[in-house]
Formats: C-alpha cells, sequence, structure tokens
C-alpha cells in the first residue's frame, strides 16, 4: 500500500498537542476512552493523562498497569494511587495554573467534580481541547489507514463467505447472526456497530434492526456492517435481491449505485462535505426525484469511532483534507415498498480518493 505511508508522517500525538499548548494554556486532561485510545494506544476503560509542556503521564489503575508499561512508550505511566493527589502534586511540579479539559466528552457532574478536586488551577471548559484532537484524529497517519484497510478485509471477507450461505426462507436475525460471527471468525476484534439486515418492507428503514422476518422471492435485502482491528472501524453497506428484481426494483438500485459513483468522483481534498453530498443527491433527482427518498446525509468520517468528522451532508461545514477516510452511502427508501443503499469508504487523496472498499456493486441475486 504504497500510496498510504506518503500522506501522513509519524509523530508522537502526546508530543503533537503537547506543542499546542501555550503560556496562558499549561495543561491538558484527556479523560474519555476514545482520546486516551488515540493518545496511549491501547484500549482501556479507565485512567487519565496528563499533558504538559515539559513531559506528559498516564495514570491508570491496576487492571490496565502492567498492559500500559508494556505498549505507553510517549509519556510515564503511574500507577494509581489517589487521582486527586496525584494530578495536583503533577500540577504543581509543572506550575499549571489553567488546565484544559475534553469539553465533548465530560458531562458538568464531572466537569464539577474535577473542579472542586483540582483547585490548584483554572479549569478551562471552552471547546478548545477537544477541536484540536478532533483536528488531530480527523486526518489519519499511515499505520490508523492500515488498520481500518484491514478491518475493511476482515469485513469483506465476511461478506463474501455469507454470499454462500444466506438463502430465501432465512430470518434477518440469523442473516446477521452468521455475519457476525463470519467478522469474528475472519478475525475482527468485535463489531463495529450492530448490523444491519433488513428485508422487504423494513428496508425502507435506513437504521432497521433484524427481526424474524423471513426473506421472500422479489424482496430486496440491505446489509450494514463492520469490524473493528486494534481499535479502528470498518463500514459498508450493499444490498442484494432474493431472486429476480422487477424493474422498478432495477430502476431504484441503478439510481442509488449512479449516486454513490457520482459522489465517489466529487471526493478530493479541499472540496466541501455539503458539495459532495449535493452531488449525490443531484444523481438521484435526474433519476426521477428520487432524492426526495434520501433523508439523511451521504457520508461521515470513520476511525477510532464509527460516527466521527468529517461529515458529508446538506449542512456540513467540513471541508475534505488528504488523510481523511470517510464513506459515501446514498440511499432512498420508499416507505411501505423498499428500499435501497450503497456504502463505501474511501480515503481521500489530493486529487481524489481511494476506495478502501473492493466489494462488487453489482445487483447481487441470491
Amino acid at each position: 500500500m504504497h500510496w498510504i505511508t506518503s500522506l501522513v508522517k509519524k509523530m508522537n500525538n502526546i508530543a503533537r498537542l503537547s506543542q499546542k499548548l501555550t503560556d496562558d494554556l499549561h495543561g491538558a486532561l484527556i479523560t474519555s476512552d476514545v482520546s486516551r485510545r488515540y493518545f496511549c494506544g491501547f484500549s482501556s476503560s479507565a485512567g487519565v493523562i496528563l499533558v504538559t509542556k515539559e513531559c506528559s503521564y498516564l495514570i491508570i489503575d491496576s487492571r490496565y498497569y502492567d498492559k500500559a508499561c508494556q505498549r505507553v512508550t510517549d509519556c510515564e505511566v503511574l500507577l494509581l494511587e489517589d487521582m486527586r493527589k496525584q494530578l495536583l502534586d503533577l500540577m504543581i511540579k509543572h506550575n499549571i495554573t489553567k488546565l484544559s479539559v475534553e469539553s465533548a466528552y465530560m458531562t458538568i457532574g464531572e466537569f464539577e467534580r474535577y473542579k472542586s478536586d483540582l483547585f490548584y488551577a483554572e479549569l478551562d471548559a471552552s471547546s478548545w481541547l477537544s477541536d484540536r484532537i478532533t483536528a488531530m484524529r480527523v486526518i489519519k497517519s499511515a499505520e490508523e489507514i492500515e488498520l481500518i484497510v484491514k478491518a475493511q478485509r476482515i469485513a469483506e471477507n465476511a461478506f463474501e463467505r455469507l454470499l454462500e450461505r444466506v438463502r430465501k426462507g432465512m430470518t434477518e436475525k440469523q442473516v446477521a447472526a452468521l455475519l457476525n460471527y463470519f467478522m469474528m471468525d475472519c478475525g475482527a476484534d468485535e463489531l463495529s456497530f450492530e448490523t444491519i439486515a433488513a428485508s422487504g418492507i423494513n428496508s425502507a428503514s435506513p437504521h432497521a434492526v433484524p427481526t424474524d422476518k423471513p426473506l421472500q422471492e422479489g424482496e430486496f435485502l440491505t446489509l450494514d456492517f463492520g469490524a473493528v482491528c486494534d481499535g479502528y472501524h470498518s463500514d459498508m453497506t450493499r444490498t442484494l435481491v432474493i431472486g429476480e428484481p422487477t424493474p422498478e426494483m432495477e430502476e431504484l438500485y441503478n439510481a442509488v449505485l449512479y449516486a454513490n459513483l457520482d459522489g465517489l468522483n466529487a471526493v478530493r481534498a479541499d472540496i466541501g462535505g455539503a458539495v459532495v453530498d449535493s452531488v449525490a443527491r443531484s444523481t438521484l433527482n435526474g433519476w426521477g426525484g428520487y432524492d426526495k427518498y434520501f433523508g439523511h446525509g451521504l457520508g461521515h468520517g470513520v476511525g477510532l469511532e464509527i460516527h466521527e468528522a468529517p461529515t458529508l451532508s446538506q449542512k456540513s461545514n467540513s471541508l475534505l483534507k488528504a488523510g481523511m477516510i470517510v464513506t459515501v452511502e446514498p440511499g432512498a427508501y420508499i416507505s411501505g415498498k423498499y428500499g435501497v443503499r450503497i456504502e463505501d469508504m474511501v480515503l481521500v487523496t489530493e486529487n481524489g480518493c481511494q476506495n478502501l472498499t473492493t466489494t462488487t456493486k453489482n445487483l447481487l441475486r441470491i
């Protein structure tokens, strides 16, 4: 994957954040699970990172301490004994009198507790820290891209195995369970989200939950699924047909397919997410007004979270940059009849995008 390595130069994420601290803002407190994973490189349900200009610290309890000592190289690992005292001691040591917190993830109650405990410093509850972390995470490093690609290949291999087994008469729940099993068997650490398997009238609901409804002749089957590899997610959607489609079904499928293709062609660095969305929406409109059945945004970022910045939608303020990974997932959902969605995941490049999804988009019949 030579096209990956030239995109983002590897750099210590904690050091990058430390460089953004100012004379007025002396430290940053990382408390969310996803940010701790981003900065430390492993998953845990507890712990905090204190970032200072001089050095940084991960304070973590005995459940994760040994693992952290083995894997964390970018900051000093401290065994949790008394969080309040340990943080205060470090803040005094580094003369931190103003500390920024993750406002996007911290509840009001949590903020008030930290404010009371860390009385030595003024706590900055603005979006400063969360905005900077988002700006860092939105451009993927070569290592992150490789993990997302690996997760995508796992999902695709599972889908290929499913195609050999799925049959008319199976229930949506059985299809979803089988696809979930194949993803785990192919090497997924976990699932990106609850798999969607929606057939017939249920496919008209974009976020349908699998039911006991059996697959029947002449119906669409929409599958939305993804795998997780070392914390990084994949996301894809394919719509199949059981038996033979009607001409109306084929037309709807082709409208969504061309909206997907035109959306992909519009993706490139320095284009707005709203513009890309409008391109795909215009294509659906050109196929007889199917845009009126497209009620959600065209796409979203993917990484440590299944939905993250940037966004591709009518209201998006995002400007795409090389190194971002986004989905392109137009759909059309006719209430009471059926729906179609086709979703690819792509890496934004200077002159276009690299499609990370290799599974065919031909209308597959089962």
